[in-house]
């Protein structure tokens, strides 16, 4: 536009200052309505105090897995059997008794203990079979069978050893070895072979503390 008056110059500065006053009042309206919507909320939130919000129905609400439990027990249990480990090397010969068929009983425990197992006036109420197993496994095996058994308050079980007839030499590699070890587990009071029918040489009879 062609200005050809002072006039016109006075009038465009007089409308660029207008136009710049409503800026700012429009500016000045929203920052004072954004302060009041604040100041509203907060007191409402003040008011309401502390909220849980509402679940959205619409989303399925999926638990978050709970970490596992310590399974303290079972660390119990195994400082427990690392306690009571049984060694190879124990001379198992210096605390059987001396008879036709090897024996043992704890000191304390009276010869008619050996006497009535060996006649089977003793249920046995569990047994367990070694054969196939290493003597690592066997040992293991035995171990745990003897602590399980006394925890359910079991009295006389059954430990199958075998008679050594698959063994090189067909001696019984086993048999002394779970003398040695049933010896040296203290829930073990007194232990007998079995009788011919119930596995004879080839098996002890055992007699348990009670739980």
């Amino acid at each position: 536009m062609k200005i050809t008056h002072l006039s016109d110059l006075q009038h465009i500065k007089e409308k660029l200052a207008a136009q710049a006053a409503l800026r700012a009042a429009a500016e000045a309206a929203r920052l004072a309505a954004e302060r009041k919507a604040k100041a509203e909320t907060e007191l409402f939130a003040r008011a309401a105090g502390k909220v849980q919000p509402l679940p959205d129905k619409r989303r399925a609400l999926l638990e978050k897995a709970k970490p596992a439990p310590i399974p303290v027990q079972k660390q119990l249990d195994e400082q427990a059997v690392m306690l009571e480990s049984i060694s190879d090397d124990f001379d198992v010969a210096t605390l059987l008794d001396t008879d036709d068929a090897l024996s043992f009983r704890r000191p304390g425990i009276g010869a008619d203990v050996t006497r009535k197992l060996r006649k089977g006036e003793w249920t046995i109420q569990r047994e367990m079979d070694l054969h196939g197993l290493r003597r690592e496994e066997a040992r293991e095996a035995l171990g745990a069978f003897v602590r399980d058994c006394t925890r359910a308050g079991l009295r006389c079980v059954r430990v199958i050893h075998g008679k050594g007839l698959g063994s090189p030499g067909k001696e019984p590699v086993l048999k002394a070895k779970v003398q040695g070890w049933l010896i040296q587990k203290n829930e073990v009071l007194a232990f007998v072979q079995a009788r011919p029918t119930q596995g004879g040489a080839g098996a002890l009879v055992v007699l348990l503390k009670p739980s």
